[in-house]
């Protein structure tokens, strides 16, 4: 059995965080069933590659495992069912603006009233409490405020952002971690909560050792880009036909690079090299002397013999070379599924691994609406409801 079988989560939030946090409990095996607005729905069903109508890449990523229905929460027959869902429901999760949920009549302490086991869990950009709570919150905007674009990248570049949306995606993986807290919370006093999840914390959080190191010394990291000003040989490094990773920790791993790996023996007769403190000093020189060495390597012959001698590091990879790689095929990371329409859609699997309780399988991120008829029959509504709220716009269906 599915470790959260039986629980049903309200998915209220649109884009990347929020997504996440209730595509996780899917995965998990919870019901999600997600309200879309009517005529467009997510956001992200306009970004990315178009799969299908107003199926995309960019919403596939984060809304596998879910139940989609379109609802104009402008009207209160719209805002009626979004209700009566929530009080069928063991979690909501959303992301509207200030006072967006109490606009509607979906925050927790209305939706509370009918349900007081309900788990309410709030994200935003800067918090539901707090003097900031009135800003709107982007990843980009967040990477900036919070510091992370300061330490990314190299001393001689500006400030850079990450490659992906790194604040929102780990803001939905804390609101996942949240959940399942507060309904382990739950079971022990049979009481439900909020929970106040943002975009800035996270940010800070992921300064990690860097929050600590500039508190502790009052000044700022310093911009690496790949290298690292404690380890010698470490970082990205040049090969015949692209680049590597090298993660050498200690003395002996590079005895074993020098002599075994790369030929060079007298690397490690060279008194400039003796130990890790003194190749950090002469890192420069060690890699000048390297590079006629690794210029005779291609990546895969160097990582073979990386492997060989137990050694740390790897191949630089494009992403699809990543995807399509051994190591992504021997752990099922990428699946292949039937779209009604599109043929066979390629989507990422989840990385979690229970050994009892496992994780679903991956289900079709769904199409707008798709599962409208579904879900208010649930709610008992007949089909002449059903067929009135879609005549009145109030709901929106399609495959």
């Amino acid at each position: 059995m599915r470790a959260l079988a039986g629980i049903r989560v309200l998915d209220l939030s649109r884009v990347l965080a929020g997504p996440l946090c209730a595509q996780t409990l899917g995965d998990l095996g919870a019901e999600v069933i997600k309200i879309e607005n009517v005529g467009g729905g997510d956001d992200t069903r306009t970004m990315g590659a178009a799969v299908h109508g107003n199926d995309t890449s960019f919403f596939n990523s984060v809304n596998r495992n879910k139940k989609s229905i379109a609802l104009d929460l402008t009207t209160e027959e719209g805002q009626k069912i979004a209700a009566d869902l929530a009080a069928e429901c063991d979690v909501v999760i959303e992301n509207f603006k200030l006072g967006g949920a109490a606009k509607f009549g979906l925050d927790y302490e209305s939706l509370k009233k009918r349900n007081e086991k309900l788990i309410y869990c709030s994200i935003s950009g800067y918090g539901r409490e707090g003097d900031f709570n009135h800003r709107l919150g982007y990843d980009l905007v967040i990477q900036g405020e919070a510091g992370l674009m300061f330490a990314n990248g190299d001393a001689t570049q500006e400030p850079l952002r990450f490659g992906i949306a790194i604040v929102d995606l780990v803001t939905g993986h804390h609101a996942a971690q949240a959940c399942l807290a507060a309904l382990f919370a739950r079971e022990r006093t049979g009481e439900g909560q909020a929970i106040d999840i943002c975009l800035f914390d996270s940010g800070l959080a992921l300064l990690a050792y860097h929050a600590n190191n500039s508190l502790w010394l009052d000044q700022e990291p310093p911009r690496l880009g790949n290298s690292n000003p404690y380890v010698a040989p470490y970082g990205l490094f040049k090969v015949s036909d692209g680049y590597v990773i090298l993660a050498i920790a200690n003395d002996g791993q590079f005895r074993r690079l020098a002599a075994d790996v790369l030929g060079a023996g007298e690397l490690n007769e060279d008194d400039r090299f003796k130990t890790n403190q003194l190749r950090a000093k002469n890192k420069d020189a060690l890699h000048e002397l390297m590079q006629p060495y690794l210029d005779k390597l291609t990546r895969a012959q160097l990582c073979e013999a990386l492997v060989q001698h137990k050694l740390p590091g790897g191949e630089v990879r494009t992403v699809l070379e990543a995807l399509r790689s051994a190591e992504a095929a021997s752990r099922s990371m990428v699946h292949t599924v039937a779209h009604p329409h599109a043929g066979d859609v390629s989507l990422i699997g989840s990385p979690l691994r229970l050994s009892k309780s496992g994780v679903e399988a991956v289900n079709r991120p769904p199409s707008l609406g798709e599962n409208s008829r579904e879900v208010l029959t649930m709610l008992d509504y007949t089909d002449d409801q059903i067929k009135g709220l879609i005549d009145k716009g109030i709901v929106e269906t399609r495959s």
